[in-house]
């Protein structure tokens, strides 16, 4: 992804013919800073690398430094005043580099002044529980840090290029990793109603506080477009979700099937989201070759009510068990889907999705296990796939760009 860069003749102009500051963070940040030091010929002054797990392609002299996610914790602060440092110490002819992949936002932390870090989990941790999607979480995250919605851009007086891997339905670079290279479009009112719509009233006075002294002026808006810090910023992304699904149009070809693919991207609640998407690739399945392949992308979200281990993706397959279940409907055809992180992370499950099939409800009885209703109600869903042996543990992949669902279809 990172040769994407060099395809851009004024990017790669840029980047050939003047000193270079990096700041590679998010769970591809590794990978992404060993690839592009790798570059000959480019003149790097100094080089960190934020993430989760020390990648071993990462050259010695790339800084390392570990972080949390998807919480932040005291090492996404000393993340975040690193990445200011960085910035900070270019000079007007020279360039800061930012890589960034998903996860970003907790891995680089700076809260404003009147908040402390366990008041921006508490707020993150509120806001998600609640169903907050990527956009309204990092409108407010944005505001309440010194480094994202374009702040660390801001705090540099050079050139900033940002080459970003999406984890973001619709790539919006404002909000992958809360943007910190790029002006932000959103403003403390839309802070102040994403705050309201999914944070409620509860043990949020300081952040409330924050909000309030922005509404009145009391405190700067993060830098929009036009803003004199952000004049020498660009940005681009690099891959995302149409890149996995690519990925995996290309290795169910190479198996023998017929593939269709879904452009338009997967969201909402997970657990509603699953049968329509099963009706709609079932409909377009149904006059197709066998066996065939219906592959789609996108990332949904889970209101927690419940307090089982689950996530996005084992909920989604969940919703569809009943439906796949072997009946008069698929007479003659047996079907099994499945839904994954990207990441290898899916919520609190500790695995990166679950499959389902035509035999999945017939084992679920024969094991003793209740309907899916019971598990979705509890957001649960790791209670149901784990005895069955149907959850898919890839482990870290060092990258984020969103999730995958796959659905196959053979003749019996």
């Amino acid at each position: 992804m990172i040769a994407r860069a060099w395809a851009d003749a004024s990017l790669s102009e840029v980047l050939t013919t003047r000193p270079l500051h990096l700041v590679a963070v998010g769970k591809a940040a590794g990978p992404m800073a060993a690839a592009f030091v790798a570059v000959p010929q480019l003149s790097i002054r100094q080089a960190v690398a934020i993430g989760t797990h020390l990648d071993e392609a990462l050259p010695v002299h790339v800084e390392w430094i570990e972080s949390s996610h998807p919480f932040p914790d005291p090492r996404s602060e000393t993340a975040g005043r690193r990445a200011l440092a960085v910035a900070q110490s270019v000079h007007s002819g020279e360039v800061l580099v930012i890589l960034l992949s998903g996860g970003a936002s907790a891995l680089m932390a700076s809260p404003v002044e009147g908040i402390t870090l366990a008041d921006k989990v508490a707020t993150t941790r509120l806001m998600m529980n609640a169903g907050a999607d990527i956009h309204a979480l990092n409108t407010v995250r944005r505001h309440l840090s010194n480094v994202k919605g374009g702040r660390l851009a801001g705090a540099c007086i050079g050139t900033t290029i940002t080459l970003a891997l999406s984890d973001v339905v619709g790539d919006d670079l404002n909000a992958i990793g809360s943007g910190p290279g790029v002006a932000d479009n959103t403003t403390w009112h839309d802070a102040a109603a994403a705050l309201e719509r999914f944070g409620g009233h509860e043990h949020l006075a300081s952040v409330r506080a924050v909000i309030q002294r922005g509404l009145d002026g009391a405190l700067p808006d993060t830098p929009k477009a036009g803003h004199p810090s952000l004049g020498r910023a660009t940005a681009r992304v690099i891959g995302g979700r149409l890149e996995a699904m690519a990925g995996a149009r290309m290795a169910a070809e190479a198996r023998g099937y017929t593939v269709l693919t879904i452009d338009e991207p997967v969201v909402g609640e997970a657990s509603v989201a699953g049968p329509p998407w099963l009706q709609r690739v079932q409909a377009m399945a149904r006059e197709t070759a066998k066996p065939v392949c219906v592959i789609s992308g996108g990332e949904t979200t889970v209101r927690v009510t419940g307090d089982g281990l689950g996530g996005r993706n084992l909920e989604f397959v969940l919703s569809i068990a009943e439906a796949l279940d072997a009946g008069p409907t698929h007479a003659g055809l047996h079907f099994a889907a499945a839904s994954i992180g990207t990441d290898g992370i899916d919520g609190s499950s500790g695995v990166a999705g679950a499959i389902v099939d035509s035999t999945t409800m017939a084992r679920a009885a024969q094991a003793g296990l209740k309907l899916p209703g019971h598990y979705l109600a509890s957001n649960n869903s790791l209670a149901f796939f784990a005895p069955l042996d149907d959850v898919i543990r890839l482990g870290r992949t060092n990258t984020n760009v969103g999730d995958l669902q796959v659905i196959v279809i053979h003749e019996s």
